[in-house]
Formats: C-alpha cells, structure tokens, sequence
C-alpha cells in the first residue's frame, strides 16, 4: 500500500468507528479502545502493526435469515465468520469484509450493510508478523459486519478453509457467535432477511 492508500483506509476506518455506537456496555469499551488504537497508531490497519491491528469480518445470513455461513479455520480449527486483514487494494473497512466475505465463501453477490453490527478483540498465536515473540501476542481488533447472500448463492470452499457450512441461526457451532448472530439479524440488513421470510 502506498502512504496515500493507508492513510486513505485508516482515515475511513476511523470515521466509521467514531461514528458507530456499541450496541452494549462492554461494545462501547471496544469502540473506544479501536479509536485509541488508530489515533496512536498510523498503521493501525496493517497486519504489520503489532502486537495489535484491525481486522474485518461477515457475518453472512441466508436470505431468510435462518442460517448464517461459517468457515471451518484452518489454523484455528474452529467454526468462524467470514473475514480477515486488510489489503493493498482494499479502500473502506466495509470494502475489506466484503472482498474477505466474497473470497472466502465464493459467493458473488452480498448485500452488505457498511455499517459495522459488532467489535470483537481477540489473541492469534498463529499471527506474529515479524516478531516471533510469544511474550507479545498478536490481537486482532476485529469490526464485523453483516451481509445477506442472495436465494440459492453457492459457495465454494477456500484455501484458508477446511470446510464451508451453513448454520441454523438457533444451532451454531461456536457458542461465542450467538452474540453478533443476534446482532446481525437485529441489524438493517438482517431484519430485511427475516421479514422476507415471514
């Protein structure tokens, strides 16, 4: 990425979490802790930004919203949303999630509300670019967002993945995603879903 280009996506980043509103409590933390983070950091966006840096991730609903897409990690081993770092290319935080969300799911047309539905930082051991110190893990600020795949959407499997699986919303494999599920079927595009449905 060029300086420009960082600058460009940092900013956009930036606006986008100053002007969101955490749905609870500890989601207003996060949004104050993603601000600091920019304001301190210039990369922030970057991968190469440690020990902490921004992600972007979907969450990805049928059309009904009866079901949301999750991807088996490879590394983690683990059933997770869609998403991933942010790339030479990518102009928007909401533009990162949906390429990931696209690339990662195969499915060519999301509808993807730009506006984030949940924060959640984490650790990855296994992301440690340049430093190789496990006394310094790697957190990823990640911001998710929602998207509704169109009727019959097909999807096709990615390298990052060991599997692809749609997921009753009332059945998920991974407990911490009952949270932003909710989120997202409350959110503008989710809500759309699930009047279609009715």
């Amino acid at each position: 990425m060029t300086s420009d280009h960082v600058a460009s996506l940092h900013d956009d980043a930036s606006r986008v979490l100053r002007s969101w509103t955490g749905p609870t409590p500890e989601q207003e933390r996060l949004r104050a802790r993603y601000v600091r983070h920019l304001a301190e950091h210039d990369d922030g966006v970057l991968r190469g930004c440690v020990p902490d840096h921004l992600t972007a991730s979907t969450l990805v609903l049928s059309h009904d919203g009866a079901r949301v897409l999750l991807t088996l990690h490879a590394k983690a081993k683990r059933w997770f949303q869609l998403g991933g770092h942010l790339e030479v290319g990518d102009a928007t935080l909401a533009g990162a999630a949906e390429r990931e969300a696209r690339e990662e799911s195969g499915i060519a047309r999301l509808v993807l509300d730009p506006v984030p539905v949940h924060l959640n930082e984490h650790v990855v051991p296994f992301c440690r670019p340049g430093t190789g110190d496990a006394a310094c893990p790697v957190h990823h600020l990640d911001v998710r967002f929602v998207a509704v795949a169109a009727p019959g959407a097909e999807t096709v499997v990615s390298a990052e993945s060991l599997d692809l699986r749609w997921w009753d919303v009332d059945a998920l494999p991974n407990p911490e995603l009952t949270e932003p599920v909710g989120l997202a079927l409350a959110s503008g595009p989710g809500r759309r879903a699930r009047t279609r449905a009715i």
